[in-house]
């Protein structure tokens, strides 16, 4: 197989409203500075379906292809409407609604930091997208924050059905806890906080993650990278600092690392192959 060039942004959310009236800029900058494939990511029904919209609006031949990923976040899981999750289930389809497009569940998952929604609403919300995940094969992106303890209690859980599908996003925990996660199958992805120079933690954390696991991301409009911390929002085109810091702590030249970590997310998100 001919081996792919460029970046992927594994995260990103073209749907958040710091892109409505500049989104066709945003992505032609992307292209301008390689990067391929970006997965715009749900975190409610509503940016579900603008994710479904643009991937099917978006197709890779001017700007960079966009690919969806459909799933309600752990701090919007309270705001849950009827027929929300069954839209949600719908996408996943292939003939529904432009659901060939769709490549990931989430984002979901744990999140201790906020108090708004009831911790047991996150665990039933995060539960049902592996129970979706494995009647489909879509890997779940997964968001935790503050909550290493109850993430790996509910990863364990889910763990006993079999290898886990999915990535830990925007990762900013411990080497213990990434390399359990890896352990139950999962990916490891790295956003502008690796670049931040009070992480050196955090690198050190990346330097030792198995090469096939690791991935790139924006999380946009958030988190913009060292040198253009300062710039909002954060774009795909930035991504290229992430991995600019990702090869030098592994010791890659950037080719390398745009080589190896599109290759993991075509791995890991197979239907944007």
């Amino acid at each position: 197989m001919e081996r792919e060039t460029g970046w992927i942004d594994t995260h990103a959310h073209l749907a958040d409203e710091a892109f409505s009236d500049r989104l066709e800029d945003v992505l032609l900058r992307a292209m301008a500075e390689g990067v391929t494939r970006i997965l715009c990511v749900g975190v409610d029904t509503v940016a579900s379906a603008s994710s479904v919209l643009f991937a099917n609006q978006y197709d890779g031949v001017r700007v960079p292809s966009v690919w969806a990923s459909v799933g309600i976040h752990p701090n919007y899981a309270h705001q849950e409407k009827p027929g929300d999750w069954e839209s949600i289930v719908a996408w996943t389809n292939h003939s529904h609604d432009g659901g060939s497009r769709v490549c990931a569940l989430g984002e979901t998952g744990l999140d201790r930091y906020w108090d708004d929604c009831p911790f047991e609403v996150q665990e039933k919300n995060f539960a049902r997208h592996w129970e979706l995940s494995r009647s489909t094969g879509l890997p779940v992106i997964i968001h935790s924050r503050d909550c290493d303890t109850e993430m790996l209690e509910a990863l364990r859980k889910e763990y006993k059905n079999g290898e886990l599908r999915g990535v830990m996003h925007s990762f900013s925990s411990t080497l213990e806890v990434a390399l359990e996660c890896v352990a139950m199958g999962l990916y490891i992805s790295f956003s502008g906080m690796l670049t931040y120079k009070k992480n050196e933690v955090l690198r050190e954390v990346a330097a030792k993650i198995p090469e096939d696991r690791l991935l790139v991301e924006t999380d946009c409009p958030y988190l913009s990278p060292e040198p253009k911390r300062s710039t909002r929002p954060n774009e795909p085109s930035l991504m290229v600092h992430t991995g600019e810091v990702l090869g030098k702590v592994r010791g890659w030249t950037v080719a390398e690392t745009a080589e190896r970590t599109t290759a993991n997310a075509l791995r890991l998100f197979s239907k944007m192959r």
